[in-house]
């Protein structure tokens, strides 16, 4: 290991450091601009120029490996002249744009100018002016401002996977821009917001709102697909302005999906702020006790069997525990937090979970993926994936029709059956999971929510068993989820008890006039028309499909205005944190069945969260840590049986619009418009 010195600090790193990251490893700060530790080196702004001995001149500390022996200044005249220098020229076209500027208060230029800037400039040519480019409905841009460190350029292509930004022109006419002047078509657009230096790119849909400094922040959790994706909340009064990602490097590294930080304007709209009760076929305003007089006055005389309750994809564990623990008291075991009516097993819990885990994707040498389409259902997973393709040495095995993924994959056919022939050992693919060391399959929701998904599971559980994907310390069986409240449902146990009924069951009874009484804990992703003359209670925090049917409403509150309990597809259980209050005479949701719970003459035993995660973490150990794996035990799960020889129907057809708050968002409506309805005609080959 070479051995340096760096501002008299001796240190040993490995091979090929560079002397930016040797800096690091020991505290020392090293500016920069183009340089970015998850992107390849770029060596383009030369912020980061360092004095080493026996240099004739300033280093590049960004692209220069260490050598041994070798002693570096960081803050020698020379180095500091150096920088002054190069701030010198950055500035020459850039504007005073600062005062206007979304990027003031959190701009590496001025943070960096305060230090290496001058206070006038020796210039007297006129400043550079490049035409703005359009890139989409979330992406604003002032190309004056741009200083070519090509950070997002290097983003969309490596990261993203989606080379549609470059460079066009040399020296003072070089200029960044897209291909063909297109809106950016991937999921991770925002991120180059973030990784933007300057205020070159800035976000569009939170320009010239506010600042970062009369925001109040909040670390929580983002439930808009089920990775689990740490983000901050960033809220003015009650209100949320943006949302932000956080660093967990088991998740998410630090990358945010587009619709998890865009839909938050969504929050403000069609939202349920005080109680309603169906009077003579209209909704009407009420009170609380008229909404839960209305209630229990209909449960009054029910038998426990015609009472059903579903949880919805948004919903916090704490809520569906309070709800099962209700239905219990009240004689039902008809619950259900799977929508979609999902295949899965919920005894064992290996059958549910992304065993692998997110950052495990790293350590496998081959895929297999079936009816799961990662770009669309979890952009952040499909990130990782490709980021274990760059490495090479990675198979890639798909089985459906899924499009782009980012990365090259082979094409074992676009129907289910395929998966008998891997399972039997039939198909060649098998070989390529045996040959690998850490193989690994991806299970989605289009293969568990069709008729024979139980002998889908079942087969997926037989190629696991014969192909080596389960071995000491490796699971290679993964579900990829596409709800934020699959996981953290079945670990509470909120599916069907001894004699239950199913999502399917409970709509159908419903129909069929078996079951008087609905509750919908947010669920939405029902057809509500098979509801019946069922007496539908919704709790949730948008007017959605689930109210427009309901004949009581309880105001729910949204992941941002509770506290709340989830658990990721990967089984890891984390916290999400109230950053506003809920709008008018909404309430934390655990509260409203609490609440309920009384005025039916069944209180449950809880008084406030404590004592509620205190029961949770009694029913479940899962629950006593959080951001923590615990990893299941392997056991029996699916069926036998054949497979249809269909292709797959995948639970995510518009990415922007998935859910109540998406469905709100005027955001991702017009990107919606921009991305899903484009690539609908570019699919059926018309222009509109």
């Amino acid at each position: 290991m070479p051995k340096l010195t760096i501002d008299g600090i001796a240190v040993d790193v490995a091979p090929n450091t560079t002397i930016l990251q040797a800096a690091e490893s020991v505290g020392v700060e090293i500016p920069r601009f183009c340089y970015h530790d998850r992107l390849s080196i770029a060596g383009n702004c030369r912020m980061c120029l360092v004095d080493v001995e026996k240099s004739p001149k300033p280093v590049a500390s960004c692209a220069m490996p260490v050598g041994e022996g070798m002693v570096v200044h960081t803050k020698s005249p020379r180095a500091d002249k150096a920088r002054a220098g190069v701030m010198e020229f950055l500035l020459i076209n850039h504007p005073l744009d600062c005062p206007i500027c979304d990027q003031g208060g959190e701009c590496d230029l001025q943070d960096q100018a305060m230090a290496y800037g001058f206070d006038r400039g020796r210039f007297q040519e006129n400043k550079r002016a490049v035409r703005d480019k359009e890139m989409g409905p979330l992406v604003a841009t002032s190309m004056n401002r741009c200083i070519h460190c090509t950070r997002c350029v290097r983003f969309a292509t490596e990261v993203a996977g989606v080379p549609e930004l470059g460079a066009t022109g040399r020296g003072e006419d070089m200029e960044i821009t897209t291909y063909l002047e297109k809106a950016l078509s991937s999921e991770l657009s925002g991120n180059v917001v973030d990784l933007c230096p300057v205020g070159a790119l800035t976000s569009k849909p939170y320009a010239f709102t506010t600042r970062p400094w009369e925001l109040r922040k909040t670390e929580s959790i983002d439930v808009m697909d089920a990775v689990g994706t740490n983000i901050r909340v960033d809220a003015r009064g009650r209100e949320v302005m943006r949302i932000l990602p956080r660093i967990n490097e088991d998740v998410n590294e630090e990358w945010l999906a587009d619709k998890s930080r865009h839909a938050c304007d969504g929050l403000r709209y069609q939202r349920l702020d005080k109680p309603y009760v169906r009077v003579m076929g209209k909704l009407q305003t009420a009170t609380w006790q008229e909404a839960f007089d209305a209630i229990a006055g209909r449960l009054l005389g029910t038998p426990g069997n015609k009472v059903a309750a579903l949880a919805g994809d948004l919903t916090d564990v704490e809520s569906m525990f309070a709800l099962k623990e209700l239905l219990v008291t009240l004689g039902s075991h008809n619950l259900d937090c799977r929508q979609d009516g999902a295949a899965i097993d919920p005894t064992v819990r290996a059958s549910y979970l992304f065993n692998s885990t997110i950052a495990g994707i790293e350590h496998a040498d081959a895929l297999l993926i079936i009816g799961a389409n990662p770009r669309k259902e979890a952009p952040i997973l499909n990130a990782r994936i490709r980021k274990r393709f760059l490495r090479g040495g990675f198979k890639v095995g798909v089985i459906g029709e899924v499009g782009d993924l980012t990365y090259k994959y082979e094409s074992l056919g676009g129907t289910a059956e395929v998966l008998s022939a891997i399972a039997d050992g039939r198909h060649p693919f098998a070989d390529v999971l045996k040959a690998a060391k850490a193989p690994m399959l991806i299970l989605g929701m289009a293969a568990l929510t069709r008729a024979e998904s139980a002998a889908i599971l079942g087969a997926a559980r037989r190629v696991a068993d014969t192909c080596g994907l389960v071995k000491d310390g490796w699971n290679g069986f993964n579900v990829l989820h596409t709800a934020a409240a699959r996981v953290g449902g079945l670990d509470v146990g909120f599916v069907p008890g001894p004699g239950g009924k199913d999502t399917r069951g409970i709509l159908d009874g419903a129909a069929g006039g078996e079951i008087d009484v609905v509750f919908l804990l947010g669920a939405d992703e029902i057809d509500t028309a098979r509801l019946g003359k069922a007496f539908v209670v919704y709790q949730g925090h948008h007017g959605d499909r689930g109210a427009h049917r309901a004949d009581v409403i309880l105001p729910g509150a949204a992941y941002t205005e509770k506290d709340g309990t989830y658990v990721n597809t990967e089984g890891r259980v984390q916290r999400a944190n109230r950053a506003v209050f809920p709008p008018g005479e909404a309430r934390e949701d655990w509260t409203i069945i609490r609440a309920l719970s009384e005025v039916l003459g069944k209180t449950l035993p809880f008084d406030n969260l404590a004592q509620l995660r205190k029961r949770l973490a009694a029913a479940n150990p899962v629950f006593a840590t959080t951001d923590a794996i615990t990893p299941a035990a392997w056991g029996a799960f699916g069926g036998n049986g054949a497979i249809a020889t269909t292709g797959f129907d995948y639970p995510v057809v518009n990415y922007y619009m998935t859910d109540a708050i998406s469905r709100a968002s005027r955001t991702m409506a017009q990107c919606s418009e921009s991305f899903a309805s484009g690539a609908a005609s570019r699919k059926t080959g018309t222009h509109g």
